[in-house]
């Protein structure tokens, strides 16, 4: 078990997720408590805070202590002042949520983001919750053999799923980006191996037949979701979520209507998923008439 001398991490899982308390982020982390931070992540997936009043200037300045920030691929989505600032809000108006199914954040992208860092301002009195699950949990409970099988595997991550799906965007010239990632990858921090797709962004398998891949895919979206591999995050108003992209999956539950739930997210960008199998970056962005099946 790790410990912390400058931080008190309290586990609400023995496979994922960490509350951490004894600081304050209005401060700058520095030295020993930023490799703190950065050891309860990688320990714990995800981590989060509590009572933590900060400010927009706040919120990205601690992201930035993690790598750049990157804007949200659709531009309605940003904050008008900040656009490293994600938007996230529901209200009486809204009839869907952004994040309402098991996934990963932009893995469309040749190199998806590293991690990102919610805080919300307003939360519903009940309800409205985030789960998030460990895909180094999923892919150690199957089978030696499905493992290996998974690793000689490549599916393809396109943006116009979720873009289309959920925020109707129009599709841009050259169309959204579509990516080709390992099936399982490595992180490259803990050198664990992860199971690399999600309901949100993979549409297919390179190279299978559509119903095979179907059923591949089905039966590992199916997975993910035990109870086993994931953890249950009860708001509170001032809170934040900091959570590995790489190894994780998370699902936002869309059962406040019609409360009020407010804040904003930063994400930090990462590199592009490195193969279990040869232990080298495979995954590439390839043009939609190349990826059409």
């Amino acid at each position: 078990m790790s410990h912390y001398r400058h931080l008190d991490v309290r586990k609400l899982t023995p496979t994922i997720g960490a509350e951490v308390h004894g600081i304050d982020l209005r401060e700058e982390p520095r030295g020993e408590v930023l490799d703190e931070l950065t050891r309860a992540l990688h320990d714990n997936l995800v981590i989060f805070f509590r009572d933590q009043e900060v400010t927009f200037e706040q919120h990205m300045r601690v992201g930035r202590l993690f790598g750049n920030l990157q804007q949200h691929p659709i531009a309605r989505a940003r904050h008008p002042v900040h656009p490293e600032l994600l938007v996230v809000h529901a209200d009486e108006n809204s009839k869907v949520v952004a994040g309402e199914d098991w996934h990963s954040d932009i893995t469309c992208d040749v190199a998806p983001p590293m991690a990102s860092m919610l805080h919300l301002k307003v939360v519903p009195p009940v309800g409205g919750d985030t789960m998030w699950a460990s895909m180094y949990a999923a892919l150690d409970a199957l089978s030696p053999s499905m493992q290996a099988y998974l690793e000689t595997l490549t599916a393809v991550h396109d943006g116009g799923k979720p873009y289309i799906g959920h925020y109707k965007a129009k599709v841009p010239e050259g169309g959204f980006p579509r990516s080709e990632h390992p099936v399982v990858t490595v992180h490259p921090a803990t050198g664990r191996k992860v199971l690399f797709v999600n309901k949100g962004f993979t549409t297919h398998i390179k190279g299978m037949r559509r119903p095979e891949s179907d059923a591949l895919l089905d039966f590992l979206f199916h997975h993910i979701e035990s109870p086993k591999f994931n953890c249950r995050f009860r708001w509170r108003a001032n809170s934040i979520a900091f959570w590995d992209n790489r190894c994780t999956q998370h699902y936002a539950i869309f059962d406040y209507f019609p409360q009020v739930r407010t804040g904003h997210r930063v994400t930090i960008s990462g590199a592009p998923p490195v193969s279990a199998r040869s232990g080298t970056v495979e995954s590439v962005a390839r043009p939609l008439d190349v990826m059409a099946a």
